[in-house]
């Protein structure tokens, strides 16, 4: 059934009912630009929301409390691949919803003595990506524009890497991480520990496609286009902050995960991509000949 996290009765309700032994929270605004641009309904969400979830799991027994969290926390890091117990903090409203949450998550873990486990995704994609939101994921997103034969915009060069993983294999982590709890606080990068340019993802999917279309590279200082309310006021955003957030680098060691939990990625870039664009190009034209 749908509800908000941040119902003070239903939720409460709820835990009280089913004595919850595990509870997973993957609710949240996730868009960066959507965060930043409404930081209080943000933060509501994102991280007191997620401190609601966790005082009704400390009440009602619950055993495991394992919580969404993301690489995006690392944007200011410059050491990789990032480990997850020594980075920079964030700048952006987004990881710093994320950041904040997590240092409930180690109060409540080392204050009640709870077992809390925070998982650290990197850039997910597979089946299902929502393409059609306002500011989609880059895989969906590029996917999309092929499939209409249109030229995607990419605001940047084109060469800054990030590092993927693709849904089955973080959901083989969400399991293992309940089957083998580590008692009390725990962070865990969810990572493929390689890293992809847009330009090399970009090039396989045209390959995997059948299509031809040269790619346009715009400046990061229109990225955030659609969200003209972050340009105005009296402070509008520094375009030097968009421009670290487009062309920043992302690797994430997942040594912890492989060690503590037994985990191993298992689908590769070229495979996870094959299997979006069956799925995204089905919907598409489901969608289109409703």
């Amino acid at each position: 059934r749908r509800m908000d996290i941040r119902d003070r009765e239903a939720i409460p309700a709820l835990f009280e009912a089913e004595k919850f032994d595990v509870v997973y929270n993957i609710a949240g605004i996730a868009p960066l630009p959507d965060c930043q641009s409404d930081p209080v309904q943000a933060v509501e969400v994102n991280t007191l929301g997620l401190v609601h979830l966790l005082e009704c799991a400390r009440r009602t027994g619950v055993k495991q409390l394992v919580q969404a969290s993301t690489n995006a926390m690392y944007e200011n890091e410059t050491q990789f691949p990032t480990v997850e117990n020594s980075f920079n903090p964030p700048t952006l409203i987004y990881p710093n919803t994320k950041y904040c949450g997590e240092r409930f998550c180690q109060s409540f873990a080392d204050t009640y003595g709870m077992t809390v486990t925070c998982l650290r995704f990197a850039n997910v994609y597979g089946p299902h990506i929502d393409c059609l939101r306002k500011q989609p994921p880059f895989v969906g997103y590029m996917i999309r524009e092929l499939y209409y034969g249109r030229t995607p915009e990419f605001h940047s060069d084109g060469n800054q890497r990030r590092d993927y993983i693709y849904l089955d294999d973080l959901i083989a982590l969400a399991l293992r991480v309940v089957e083998r709890p580590q008692p009390g606080f725990d962070a865990v990068n969810v990572s493929s520990n390689q890293s992809y340019s847009v330009r090399e993802l970009y090039a396989t999917a045209c390959r995997l496609m059948g299509k031809e279309i040269e790619a346009k590279y715009c400046p990061s200082s229109h990225y955030w286009a659609k969200y003209p309310e972050l340009y105005g006021g009296a402070y509008g955003i520094k375009e030097e902050i968009l421009d670290h957030e487009v062309n920043k680098f992302s690797l994430c060691d997942n040594a912890h995960a492989k060690e503590a939990y037994g985990w191993v990625p298992q689908v590769d870039i070229e495979t996870g991509l094959s299997r979006v664009i069956e799925e995204e190009c089905r919907m598409l034209a489901a969608r289109d000949n409703a």
